[in-house]
């Protein structure tokens, strides 16, 4: 079994904690370690063969130190020259598997997720792994606890099998309205898509072939036996991307695949995709407020605040359904139903050329 961490990404909605260099995968918010030091220490007591970390060129070094600490097994640390979404980072790594191991059967996993259960984690890869050694597309549906609208759905086709699955995809559907969600959540075979795959290396490059023939193109000069090593690969990876269009694995592979198969599981996740989230990956308080990294906090009729305080001590009186987040040269103050809007304020220092903040 191969890892492949999906690790480019610029964490925007974390802003101000999260930055351009320094993004969300590659910090702590709620502890010593960063996010993507927990999504490789939780895959290591399955015993890849090989660690695969994609991220971008800005990062690169960040990430190369930050896996210092781990020496039992191999972990590949490649940088793109610029982000073309997902499927040129899967389809690079499958490449780069497959090159050595055709049938290689490859585990990618974002590096910024919340995983409360991480034994249900690797149990149910585990299980997938076996669909996928037999030629499917598998993909990990999580079971919703809600009708969340700021998650894509997975619909799987449950009426002839039972139990664990594998169960076969009907169809992927974008984030839906609240009512839709609502549906979603009654019918029972809708699930969160969690962006965690699980095939052979072979099979996706043969689905690229079918569904992103330009990319599969500019991939086979990697597939030949005996390609460079990955630390000759930089120039190599500059020609794949040059004028390469990007595309998401899901529009560009997945929601039209026939081979694809979902495995449902229940582990306590999150996507972590805003300052909202922290309630669930960080217990409230009895006022229903999040303080993280913080002296302390003083709190006077204040509820349901979500509160990162660079080690400051935070008072708070009379106010509800806040974000507050300390910075050493930025402060975000925002109502927590606009903390997808925090990714605007990034949008505006950029159109105002204070890129030192970004």
């Amino acid at each position: 079994m191969y890892i492949v961490i999906l690790a480019g990404g610029s964490g925007t909605r974390f802003w101000p904690l999260s930055r351009t260099a320094l993004p969300k995968q590659l910090i702590s918010i709620t502890g010593d370690r960063s996010m993507l030091q927990r999504t490789v220490e939780r895959v290591l007591p399955l015993h890849p063969k090989r660690i695969l970390i994609i991220t971008n060129h800005l990062q690169a070094a960040e990430t190369e130190r930050q896996m210092l600490r781990y020496d039992t097994v191999p972990i590949d640390v490649i940088a793109e020259p610029v982000g073309r979404n997902t499927a040129p980072a899967i389809g690079l790594a499958a490449a780069l598997i497959a090159a050595r191991d055709p049938s290689g059967v490859m585990v990618v996993l974002p590096a910024d997720h919340f995983i409360k259960n991480e034994t249900a984690l690797r149990d149910t890869l585990v299980f997938a792994a076996q669909a996928a050694d037999g030629g499917s597309l598998v993909t990990l549906g999580i079971l919703p606890s809600r009708p969340e609208t700021g998650y894509g759905y997975i619909e799987a086709d449950m009426t002839a099998l039972t139990g664990q699955g594998p169960f076969p995809v009907t169809r992927f559907v974008e984030k839906p309205p609240l009512a839709e969600a609502v549906r979603y959540l009654d019918a029972g075979n809708f699930f969160w898509n969690s962006g965690m795959f699980i095939w052979r290396a072979d099979t996706i490059l043969e689905e690229m072939a079918a569904y992103l023939p330009v990319l599969h193109g500019k991939l086979l000069p990697l597939l030949h036996p005996g390609s460079p090593d990955i630390a000759d690969l930089k120039e190599r990876i500059a020609v794949l991307y040059q004028d390469l269009a990007g595309v998401s694995i899901d529009y560009g592979v997945m929601e039209k695949s026939s081979r694809v198969q979902m495995v449902p599981v229940e582990m306590g996740w999150s996507d972590v995709g805003s300052w909202s989230a922290l309630p669930e990956v960080v217990e409230p308080d009895s006022n229903g407020t999040v303080c993280i990294n913080a002296a302390g906090h003083i709190t006077v009729d204040s509820s349901d605040c979500l509160i990162y305080a660079d080690g400051r001590m935070v008072a708070t009186v009379g106010v509800q359904n806040l974000v507050i987040v300390s910075t050493p040269d930025a402060i975000l103050v925002c109502d927590r139903e606009r903390c997808q809007d925090v990714k605007k304020v990034v949008e505006q220092l950029g159109t105002k050329g204070l890129t030192e903040y970004l």
